[in-house]
């Protein structure tokens, strides 16, 4: 896919594509999770430890089942995500108690030093540069703020690394003719991760961007990642 080899194509076409999905997105999501997507973000809401009254921002929200699960934790929560119907999709399932924005995880629309937790589900791996998309969170977060991220990984090994992706791949194209009547709309996934630094690179990446210390969980056998992150 020609459309990612620069940031400002990668751009466009993530636009394009997630606004395509997401009335799909959650049926997606657990197809291509083997039904774990739940469980994996629910996980990574006990991992943040968010408390009552503490304020958490959810980037790359979708349809909110992070920004929920943080939510029923007692913190007040944010969600943004750049699709507009993701946005829409969201308040339908909870029209109270989460505040729902559009807008872009690379210029965010709050002052520095705002939240307590930062998470984002699928979200890094999505943006047209990494390392920018890191330093706006780490200047929304205050310092000792935690950031989650969870993610697909880019496995190491080159066999299953090759497996991995012919999988998503042809899972994918199939779900897009099905769904869309176009078999590219879900290889996006798999020409993402080949792509993607992998989590090993990316929590050095976190960690230049002014944050403490930065560890990541292997899921899945590897196959995805869950980044734990806390802010200088």
């Amino acid at each position: 896919m020609k459309q990612l080899d620069s940031p400002e194509g990668k751009r466009r076409y993530v636009r394009a594509v997630f606004a395509t999905i997401a009335d799909r997105y959650d049926l997606i999501t657990v197809l291509l999770s083997y039904g774990q997507d739940a469980r994996w973000k629910r996980t990574l809401a006990e991992l943040s430890r968010a408390t009552p009254g503490a304020f958490a921002l959810d980037l790359a929200c979708g349809t909110g089942d992070i920004a929920f699960a943080l939510a029923d934790r007692g913190a007040r929560v944010v969600g943004l995500d750049i699709t507009h119907r993701m946005v829409e999709l969201a308040r339908r399932k909870r029209p109270h108690g989460v505040a729902l924005v559009t807008g872009d995880m690379m210029a965010l629309p709050f002052a520095a030093a705002q939240f307590d937790i930062v998470t984002t589900g699928y979200g890094i791996r999505n943006v047209p540069v990494i390392q920018p998309a890191i330093a706006e969170i780490a200047r929304v977060l205050r310092p000792g703020g935690v950031f989650l991220s969870l993610d697909f990984n880019r496995p190491v090994n080159r066999v299953v690394r090759g497996i991995y992706l012919v999988y998503l791949t042809v899972v994918g194209s199939a779900l897009g003719v099905v769904l869309h009547r176009d078999p590219d709309t879900y290889r996006y996934i798999a020409e993402s991760i080949k792509r993607y630094p992998g989590a090993a690179v990316v929590r050095d990446l976190i960690v230049e961007q002014g944050f403490a210390s930065c560890r990541y969980i292997p899921v899945l056998g590897g196959l995805m990642a869950i980044h734990v992150a806390r802010r200088e």
